[in-house]
């Protein structure tokens, strides 16, 4: 047994799994850490950004996190109720006036944050546009992104809409006039000491990007205003899309994991009170399904679970299903993930830490039992 409580053997074992599953070609490689009471357990780099296998994986590889953002501008929006720039109960078009108009003007942050705002799930506010210049997006969710039914009914996974409302209230709500990417940047990266993180892809960081391989298996395109190619936007520098626009790496996800493992500091840098993890870590959507990964579990069979949605975080919750997170993890385990390749979870019971982000993007199933799988392998090494 390891300083931090974990089984080698099984973590070895974890390791073997990885590397099988690249030489099966299912993804190119991964990064991961898993670690117990805040030590590190298991570190390692396997495999290759690209499929050639021709640029191996590194400790301090930047990826796209994709949705692994909205966990970033979640807990900004938490920080700022906290401060009472905001509140849960504050209403959308109290802030944005533009958003006015039918059922979208009972919509509250709360709403937002749990994915109940009755908004459409959309990949985009108007097909072909380009995703990356915030203002943007916002003005077109203004204009032609109107509620298909009344917030707190259903719990609809929004891919981009809800986040981007909150990114957009976090910068008008400032007290200092900041841009999204420099809240951001001031008020959680550099507390936390996430040197490689950034909303959109740092000049620094340009050479260490993995630049995300979709294989397939996303169908929508990401189109930025420099035309970089249909996904340019996860290569613009000056990107700012606060549902997928950040790109990090392990370590400094670890960091963002073990504040909230830690109840919301770390290091003397204080992000949230214990008292808003414990409302942000509860089940606020009930036994509603995820209506995105309801379509997604009708595709295999499977029966759809319950969404276990917090204050802008998953949960694992307790009904034996399909899970990211495990079928060995705590009901209490909370995280956020990202489009087939990027994960993070908090298990507070046996109080693990788990951080995985991988190249290659998988086939939303496929990658929700590869994460499963994976899960479960790391769960077990706690002794």
């Amino acid at each position: 047994m390891s300083e931090a409580g974990l089984s080698e053997a099984r973590l070895a074992h974890l390791r073997t799994v990885i590397e099988a599953d690249v030489k099966r070609r299912l993804y190119h490689g991964a990064v991961i850490i898993v670690a117990r009471h805040g030590h590190i357990g298991l570190q390692a780099n396997i495999g290759s950004a690209d499929e050639q296998q021709t640029r191996p994986l590194q400790t301090n590889s930047v990826f796209s996190i994709f949705s692994v953002t909205k966990a970033l501008t979640n807990i900004l929006t938490l920080r700022a109720v906290e401060l009472g720039q905001l509140a849960l109960t504050t209403k959308v078009v109290d802030l944005i006036p533009e958003f006015s108009g039918g059922l979208r003007e009972q919509i509250t942050l709360f709403h937002l944050i749990t994915h109940t705002s009755g908004l459409p799930m959309i990949w985009t506010p108007k097909h072909g546009m380009y995703i990356d210049r915030l203002a943007d997006i916002i003005a077109a969710i203004c204009k032609y992104v109107h509620s298909v039914e009344p917030p707190g009914e259903r719990c609809a996974y929004s891919p981009l809409a809800n986040q981007a409302l909150l990114g957009e209230i976090l910068r008008r709500t400032d007290p200092k006039g900041r841009p999204y990417r420099t809240i951001v940047e001031e008020d959680l990266l550099r507390p936390l000491g996430m040197s490689s993180t950034s909303i959109g892809v740092r000049a620094d960081l340009k050479s260490r990007h993995v630049v995300p391989d979709f294989r397939g298996n996303v169908a929508n395109e990401h189109p930025s205003s420099s035309n970089l190619g249909p996904n340019g936007a996860f290569e613009e520098e000056h990107a700012e899309m606060p549902w997928v626009g950040a790109v990090s790496t392990v370590p400094d996800l670890f960091r963002l994991a073990e504040m909230l493992r830690r109840n919301g500091a770390l290091d003397g840098a204080r992000i949230l009170s214990p008292a808003t993890l414990e409302l942000a870590r509860r089940n606020w959507t009930g036994d509603l399904p995820n209506e995105l990964y309801k379509v997604l579990a009708h595709k295999r069979g499977w029966v759809p679970s319950p969404a276990y949605i917090g204050l802008g975080f998953s949960l694992r919750g307790t009904a034996h299903c399909h899970h990211m997170f495990g079928t060995l993890a705590s009901p209490g385990t909370f995280g956020n993930y990202g489009a087939g390749s990027a994960l993070y979870w908090v298990d507070p019971e046996r109080d693990l830490t788990f951080v995985c982000l991988t190249a290659g993007v998988m086939e939303s199933n496929d990658n929700i039992e590869r994460f499963q799988r994976l899960s479960d392998i790391a769960i077990s090494a706690a002794e």
